[in-house]
């Protein structure tokens, strides 16, 4: 490379210069259950536009209601095809299953998966390996129409619903393939106050990240607490 082409080249982006992703409207699946009604309830508090999804329409608007905050429930076709970016948040049991069943719906759209696949028995909670090697990998592999990112595994549910907490205190980690993706997912996070997203990898390395949780909840245990996490030097 010449001296020239070298003081021509483009600086190093910010990586904290994120786009503006407040007119997005976000679809919750699994927005009945207890972490995709903390997080409809966190963006929509924040100002986003937030559509829940169920099986049932009727269970979606009832728990819609219940946020408050200019939240909508649909059935979850209807959530998919109505959103920019869709969380899913569904019971690990049931995501291949909801995610088959969705996939002309999803294609093209900017899916965020925060699905932590756990055993439990005596001892507690353990991480289980999908076949594919995380929930993220198994939605990719499933919606090869979709973008497929993968965040918001370490967030107390317990902490997302409570309205007199005015700020959560933690990082949030997000794993993609595509920069402008995991940039939009960052910005996303940085909506809940106190949040910050952070790039983690690709989605190769999301087995990992959802597997933590399973220490996270040993961490609550014993010091009876919601344990989110931070990353330092950032």
């Amino acid at each position: 490379m010449t001296s020239t082409e070298s003081a021509q080249k483009a600086p190093a982006k910010d990586p904290w210069d994120l786009p503006d992703v407040s007119g997005l409207v976000v679809g919750v699946l699994g927005g009945t259950g207890d972490q995709g009604r903390g997080l409809a309830y966190r963006l929509a508090r924040a100002g986003q536009k937030v559509i829940i999804g169920s099986r049932a329409a009727e269970r979606a608007g009832a728990a819609a209601a219940e946020i408050g905050h200019g939240v909508e429930g649909a059935d979850n076709s209807e959530c998919a095809r109505r959103s920019d970016i869709v969380i899913v948040a569904v019971p690990w049991d049931g995501h291949a299953k909801t995610l088959e069943g969705l996939r002309a719906d999803l294609a093209g759209k900017l899916v965020v998966d925060c699905v932590n696949p756990l055993g439990f028995d005596k001892k507690g909670a353990y991480a289980l390996k999908p076949e594919e090697g995380s929930a993220a990998e198994q939605a990719a592999a499933l919606l090869p129409d979709s973008r497929v990112t993968a965040a918001f595994h370490h967030l107390s549910a317990v902490l997302l619903q409570d309205a007199s907490i005015e700020e959560i205190d933690t990082d949030v980690m997000v794993l993609g393939e595509s920069r402008a993706d995991t940039d939009v997912v960052q910005a996303l996070a940085a909506r809940i106050p106190g949040m910050r997203g952070v790039f983690a990898g690709r989605l190769r390395n999301a087995h990992q990240v959802e597997s933590l949780v399973a220490n996270l909840i040993s961490v609550n245990r014993r010091y009876k607490a919601h344990a989110g996490l931070r990353v330092t030097d950032i």
